[in-house]
């Protein structure tokens, strides 16, 4: 499984639809993690003032129809995360039927991200 970071509201918009992202236009691809502890990272050091909810999509790499490439972030990986990560970075939108689950990340008091859990608002 491979990690998307995404805002609860931005991932309802278009629900008959695969799922493009700004980066896909701006950058060529989507941005993915490799693992829950660096999807937090990257959190932490991106998505702090993200809308909330914030979603975490566990994705099937293998259902997506788009080529995914590990690559190293550019120009370093977030804070917390080791040198020499991979990152996947999907070359097209996301197919949803690739989403094998939908976490949301939690917060602490100072504002940091500190886990995945079930979306209450579906029944948990």
């Amino acid at each position: 499984m491979i990690y998307h970071v995404v805002p609860a509201a931005e991932w309802s918009a278009a629900p008959g639809q695969p799922y493009a992202p700004a980066s896909l236009a701006e950058e060529g691809f989507v941005h993915c993690s490799p693992d829950e502890a660096t999807t937090l990272a990257v959190v932490n050091a991106f998505y702090r003032a993200a809308p909330r909810p914030l979603l975490a999509l566990l994705i099937d790499e293998a259902r997506l129809t788009a080529p995914c490439v590990w690559e190293a972030p550019s120009p370093a990986p977030p804070p917390g995360v080791a040198e020499g990560t991979l990152f996947p970075h999907v070359f097209g939108p996301l197919d949803r039927a690739a989403v094998e689950h939908v976490l949301v990340v939690g917060w602490d008091g100072q504002g940091r991200a500190t886990g995945l859990g079930e979306d209450e608002r579906n029944g948990g």
